[in-house]
């Protein structure tokens, strides 16, 4: 059973029809909606501001979600993929947006809808992320339009595709 941990009189609520892998942690002040993964290693501590997550949101292996004291909490909208060892810092992501491996978000930055974060790319504090666009690089930039067929395959099947790896294990 994952770690989750009550803080400062704050305890995670998580719904139901959730996944939580053995060796993720969960801390304080974190609502996570329905059918939202939390994978191996991954953290989520919510001791000095509130996390927000969405239905069907996947955070893949080693993925850090944090916030910042007195200044900026995380929300992440609906059917967002976090990537393997993605960090998630007092950011607003909306739905429909897939966060690549190692990417960083950091403070007060806005993720708009429709949105791939590239592998690597390091978004930086107040950032705004158009909605329909690929970003990539350090510091990420807008690189080129996402089509439909790129956002079904790496946006829409990914998180179609970690319901489908979560229901491996919750049986």
């Amino acid at each position: 059973m994952a770690l989750i941990i009550d803080v400062i009189g704050k305890s995670p609520r998580i719904a139901e029809n959730c996944f939580l892998a053995e060796n993720a942690t969960i801390i304080g002040d974190v609502e996570i909606g329905n059918g939202s993964s939390v994978w191996f290693q991954s953290v989520i501590r919510a001791d000095v501001h509130e996390i927000r997550i969405g239905k069907e949101v996947n955070i893949q292996d080693g993925a850090i979600i944090h916030c910042t004291y007195e200044k900026a909490g995380t929300y992440i909208g609906d059917r967002v993929s976090i990537g393997h060892r993605a960090i998630v810092h007092g950011c607003r992501i909306f739905s429909d947006v897939l966060v690549g491996m190692g990417a960083i978000v950091m403070d007060n930055a806005i993720v708009n809808s429709n949105v791939l974060i590239a592998a690597g790319a390091v978004v930086l504090e107040n950032s705004v992320l158009e909605s329909g666009y690929i970003y990539a690089g350090v510091p990420a930039k807008k690189v080129k339009i996402l089509n439909p067929d790129t956002f079904q395959f790496f946006i829409d099947r990914t998180a179609k595709n970690y319901q489908l790896y979560a229901s491996w294990f919750k049986n």
